[in-house]
């Protein structure tokens, strides 16, 4: 309703019926597929913009804001305050994508203004687990493969469109199949102690290791949207165009 002045919206999330929108006015709107008004207003959900908004259960959403927050809302609960917040520590760098992983509820990846990527465990703390140097600018979105979630995916603002593989076998890979100079980086990441098996949480050692290739290593513009529907991963770039990349584990 831009009648009263509306804020614009940054993000939309479905999980039929239910519908959740997110904007730069700090507010969370709850609709149903089958209804046109509201059926919930959160108004001042936040004192700043809400860049994204992502299912964390079928009643439980998760919001980031602008100031490095990532907050938890319980749906069932009639009062207007987040059940947790967590903080990036430090600067507090905006933070624009979010995603769960599929299986293990309790791992959250979201990317900021700064390119980096964190994962985090909902379980404890209110930090990131892991703290991962990506992009060089912008990480506009990200999002774990749905039924394949050792591969998470993240597009930038510098261009590149990277493909994150944690699956125990990136060890025994020959490194030549990757060749491709800066497109492709092995580097171990520290993460506090687990019992936990996702290889986004795992501190063992012969295990954390991480793949990454540029999946579009002669892109220049800025790739802005990703998501992935069955074999295949569809982007779109500031050149105007969406493009499907049918072999993602060829």
């Amino acid at each position: 309703d831009t009648s009263c002045g509306g804020a614009a919206c940054t993000g939309v999330i479905c999980n039929n019926p239910e519908i959740v929108t997110v904007g730069e006015d700090g507010r969370i709107n709850l609709f149903r597929a089958d209804q046109k008004d509201a059926v919930r207003t959160i108004d001042n959900a936040d004192s700043s913009t809400l860049h994204a908004v992502t299912f964390l259960r079928t009643t439980e959403i998760l919001t980031v804001n602008s100031i490095g927050q990532l907050k938890i809302w319980d749906l069932r609960q009639q009062r207007n305050e987040p059940s947790q917040v967590f903080s990036l520590t430090g600067d507090r760098v905006p933070l624009h994508c979010v995603d769960r992983h599929p299986n293990q509820q309790h791992v959250v990846a979201t990317g900021g203004q700064d390119g980096m990527l964190s994962v985090w465990d909902i379980r404890q703390g209110t930090m990131p687990v892991s703290l991962l140097n990506a992009h060089e600018a912008e990480m506009w979105e990200v999002h774990f493969h749905p039924s394949n979630p050792d591969h998470l995916f993240t597009c930038s603002e510098d261009g590149s469109l990277w493909h994150w593989d944690t699956s125990t076998d990136v060890a025994e890979k020959p490194s030549f199949l990757h060749q491709g100079g800066r497109s492709t980086t092995y580097f171990s990441h520290s993460a506090i102690n687990q019992s936990v098996v996702s290889a986004w949480l795992s501190n063992d050692p012969t295990k954390d290791r991480m793949e990454i290739t540029n999946l579009i290593p002669n892109q220049t513009l800025s790739v802005n949207s990703l998501d992935i529907l069955g074999p295949c991963l569809v982007y779109g770039t500031d050149a105007e165009a969406i493009y499907v990349n049918r072999h993602l584990f060829a």
